[in-house]
Protein backbone atom coordinates (compact mmCIF):
# COMPACT_ATOMS: atom_id res chain seq x y z
CA UNK A 1 0.00 0.00 0.00
CA UNK A 2 1.59 3.22 -0.96
CA UNK A 3 2.09 5.54 1.47
CA UNK A 4 0.74 3.34 4.24
CA UNK A 5 3.30 5.39 7.01
CA UNK A 6 1.68 8.57 6.21
CA UNK A 7 -2.11 6.87 6.24
CA UNK A 8 -1.47 5.32 9.81
CA UNK A 9 -0.62 8.50 10.71
CA UNK A 10 -2.99 10.84 9.76
CA UNK A 11 -5.51 7.85 11.44
CA UNK A 12 -4.08 8.13 14.35
CA UNK A 13 -4.40 12.03 14.45
CA UNK A 14 -8.04 11.56 13.47
CA UNK A 15 -8.52 9.12 16.56
CA UNK A 16 -6.54 11.64 18.74
CA UNK A 17 -9.29 14.54 17.91
CA UNK A 18 -11.65 12.29 18.51
CA UNK A 19 -10.58 10.79 21.64
CA UNK A 20 -9.82 14.69 22.96
CA UNK A 21 -13.25 16.12 21.68
CA UNK A 22 -14.38 13.14 24.16
CA UNK A 23 -12.27 13.91 27.26
CA UNK A 24 -13.23 17.62 26.78
CA UNK A 25 -16.87 16.98 26.96
CA UNK A 26 -16.01 14.92 29.94
CA UNK A 27 -14.12 17.97 31.51
CA UNK A 28 -17.32 20.27 30.98
CA UNK A 29 -19.37 17.57 32.49
CA UNK A 30 -17.30 17.64 35.44
CA UNK A 31 -17.60 21.31 35.90
CA UNK A 32 -21.42 20.80 36.46
CA UNK A 33 -23.53 19.21 39.00
CA UNK A 34 -24.61 16.52 36.59
CA UNK A 35 -25.00 13.47 39.49
CA UNK A 36 -28.21 15.93 40.47
CA UNK A 37 -29.80 15.86 36.98
CA UNK A 38 -32.78 13.93 36.05
CA UNK A 39 -30.82 12.34 33.45
CA UNK A 40 -28.33 10.50 35.42
CA UNK A 41 -30.64 9.63 38.44
CA UNK A 42 -32.38 7.51 35.82
CA UNK A 43 -29.18 5.99 33.95
CA UNK A 44 -28.41 1.91 34.65
CA UNK A 45 -26.18 1.31 37.76
CA UNK A 46 -23.37 0.16 36.11
CA UNK A 47 -23.09 3.20 34.24
CA UNK A 48 -23.16 5.46 37.60
CA UNK A 49 -20.41 3.16 38.94
CA UNK A 50 -18.04 4.67 36.11
CA UNK A 51 -15.54 7.38 37.89
CA UNK A 52 -15.95 9.95 35.25
CA UNK A 53 -13.03 11.54 36.78
CA UNK A 54 -10.86 8.85 35.78
CA UNK A 55 -12.16 8.36 32.74
CA UNK A 56 -11.36 12.27 31.79
CA UNK A 57 -7.58 11.58 33.08
CA UNK A 58 -6.85 8.44 30.95
CA UNK A 59 -8.48 9.94 27.77
CA UNK A 60 -6.20 12.55 28.06
CA UNK A 61 -3.08 10.14 28.29
CA UNK A 62 -4.87 8.14 25.14
CA UNK A 63 -4.79 11.07 23.09
CA UNK A 64 -1.41 11.90 23.67
CA UNK A 65 -0.21 8.22 23.52
CA UNK A 66 -1.99 8.87 19.91
CA UNK A 67 -0.60 11.99 19.09
CA UNK A 68 3.36 10.61 19.76
CA UNK A 69 1.73 7.68 17.37
CA UNK A 70 0.75 10.15 14.69
CA UNK A 71 4.20 12.05 14.69
CA UNK A 72 6.48 8.72 15.23
CA UNK A 73 4.65 7.17 11.83
CA UNK A 74 5.59 10.42 9.96
CA UNK A 75 8.88 10.06 11.48
CA UNK A 76 8.87 6.33 10.25
CA UNK A 77 8.56 7.34 6.60
CA UNK A 78 11.73 8.38 4.91
CA UNK A 79 10.28 9.19 1.76
CA UNK A 80 8.40 12.00 3.62
CA UNK A 81 11.77 14.04 4.63
CA UNK A 82 10.17 15.13 8.34
CA UNK A 83 13.09 15.20 10.94
CA UNK A 84 11.90 15.29 15.01
CA UNK A 85 13.16 18.95 14.67
CA UNK A 86 10.46 19.65 11.92
CA UNK A 87 8.13 18.07 14.18
CA UNK A 88 8.87 20.12 17.15
CA UNK A 89 10.19 23.19 16.00
CA UNK A 90 8.37 23.23 12.40
CA UNK A 91 9.48 26.77 11.00
CA UNK A 92 11.11 24.50 8.37
CA UNK A 93 8.89 21.43 7.98
CA UNK A 94 8.91 19.94 4.60
CA UNK A 95 5.12 19.88 4.21
CA UNK A 96 2.33 22.45 4.86
CA UNK A 97 4.44 24.75 7.43
CA UNK A 98 1.87 26.16 8.80
CA UNK A 99 -0.70 23.55 9.58
CA UNK A 100 2.09 21.42 11.01
CA UNK A 101 2.81 24.68 13.38
CA UNK A 102 -1.05 24.10 14.79
CA UNK A 103 -0.48 20.55 15.49
CA UNK A 104 2.74 21.26 17.30
CA UNK A 105 1.12 24.08 18.90
CA UNK A 106 -1.66 21.60 20.12
CA UNK A 107 0.55 18.86 20.79
CA UNK A 108 2.27 21.35 23.39
CA UNK A 109 -0.76 22.64 25.06
CA UNK A 110 -2.02 19.38 25.69
CA UNK A 111 1.61 18.24 27.38
CA UNK A 112 1.36 21.61 29.73
CA UNK A 113 -2.51 20.46 30.25
CA UNK A 114 -1.61 16.66 31.15
CA UNK A 115 1.73 17.91 32.84
CA UNK A 116 0.30 20.84 35.37
CA UNK A 117 -2.91 18.39 36.47
CA UNK A 118 -0.18 16.08 38.01
CA UNK A 119 -0.62 15.49 41.87
CA UNK A 120 2.55 16.91 42.39
CA UNK A 121 3.05 19.59 40.08
CA UNK A 122 -0.86 20.72 40.39
CA UNK A 123 -0.70 20.85 44.43
CA UNK A 124 2.19 23.40 43.77
CA UNK A 125 -0.25 26.07 42.36
CA UNK A 126 -3.08 27.81 43.20
CA UNK A 127 -6.21 26.73 42.00
CA UNK A 128 -6.76 29.82 39.86
CA UNK A 129 -3.52 29.22 38.27
CA UNK A 130 -4.43 25.62 37.79
CA UNK A 131 -7.50 26.42 36.00
CA UNK A 132 -6.51 29.06 33.54
CA UNK A 133 -3.85 26.52 32.53
CA UNK A 134 -6.33 24.00 32.15
CA UNK A 135 -8.42 26.48 30.20
CA UNK A 136 -6.04 25.95 27.03
CA UNK A 137 -7.53 22.00 26.64
CA UNK A 138 -10.55 24.28 24.80
CA UNK A 139 -8.03 25.97 22.62
CA UNK A 140 -6.39 22.43 22.29
CA UNK A 141 -9.18 20.94 20.91
CA UNK A 142 -9.98 23.38 18.41
CA UNK A 143 -6.24 23.41 17.10
CA UNK A 144 -6.04 19.55 16.59
CA UNK A 145 -9.00 20.16 14.90
CA UNK A 146 -8.16 22.82 12.51
CA UNK A 147 -5.01 21.09 11.96
CA UNK A 148 -6.69 17.64 10.95
CA UNK A 149 -9.32 19.90 8.42
CA UNK A 150 -6.86 22.03 6.75
CA UNK A 151 -4.09 19.47 6.77
CA UNK A 152 -3.35 17.80 3.10
CA UNK A 153 -3.52 14.10 4.14
CA UNK A 154 -1.18 12.90 1.42
CA UNK A 155 0.44 16.38 2.00
CA UNK A 156 0.73 17.65 -1.66
CA UNK A 157 -0.91 21.44 -0.76
CA UNK A 158 -4.51 20.59 -2.04
CA UNK A 159 -7.39 22.35 -1.39
CA UNK A 160 -9.09 21.36 1.27
CA UNK A 161 -12.17 18.41 0.32
CA UNK A 162 -14.33 19.86 2.64
CA UNK A 163 -16.86 16.42 2.46
CA UNK A 164 -14.40 13.77 2.99
CA UNK A 165 -15.26 11.90 5.76
CA UNK A 166 -12.08 11.77 7.48
CA UNK A 167 -12.38 15.63 7.29
CA UNK A 168 -16.13 15.52 8.22
CA UNK A 169 -15.42 13.42 11.20
CA UNK A 170 -13.01 16.58 12.27
CA UNK A 171 -15.78 18.76 11.42
CA UNK A 172 -18.16 16.99 13.55
CA UNK A 173 -15.62 17.38 16.55
CA UNK A 174 -15.57 21.11 16.07
CA UNK A 175 -19.13 21.61 15.84
CA UNK A 176 -19.55 19.17 18.67
CA UNK A 177 -16.83 21.33 21.22
CA UNK A 178 -18.61 24.56 20.27
CA UNK A 179 -21.83 23.57 20.96
CA UNK A 180 -20.17 21.90 23.92
CA UNK A 181 -18.96 25.21 24.81
CA UNK A 182 -21.95 27.20 24.42
CA UNK A 183 -23.75 24.72 26.51
CA UNK A 184 -21.22 25.22 29.49
CA UNK A 185 -21.10 28.85 29.46
CA UNK A 186 -24.31 29.56 29.48
CA UNK A 187 -25.00 26.47 32.43
CA UNK A 188 -22.00 29.14 34.02
CA UNK A 189 -23.45 32.61 33.66
CA UNK A 190 -27.26 31.21 34.66
CA UNK A 191 -25.06 29.50 37.94
CA UNK A 192 -23.33 33.37 38.06
CA UNK A 193 -26.90 34.43 37.62
CA UNK A 194 -28.47 32.41 41.08
CA UNK A 195 -25.92 33.46 42.77
CA UNK A 196 -26.37 36.84 42.28
CA UNK A 197 -30.17 36.71 43.26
Amino acid sequence: MENQWLELSSNFGLIATCVLTFNLLLGMLLSTAYRRSPLWKKMPPLVKKVSIDDLHNWTAYVALALVAGHVLLLLADASLKYRLVDILFPVNAPHQVLWTLLGALAMYALIAVIVTTQKKIKSRMSFRLWKNIHLISYGTALLFVVHGVVMDPLLKDRPVDWLDAEKMLSELCGVALIAATVVRYRYYRRRQHLKVV
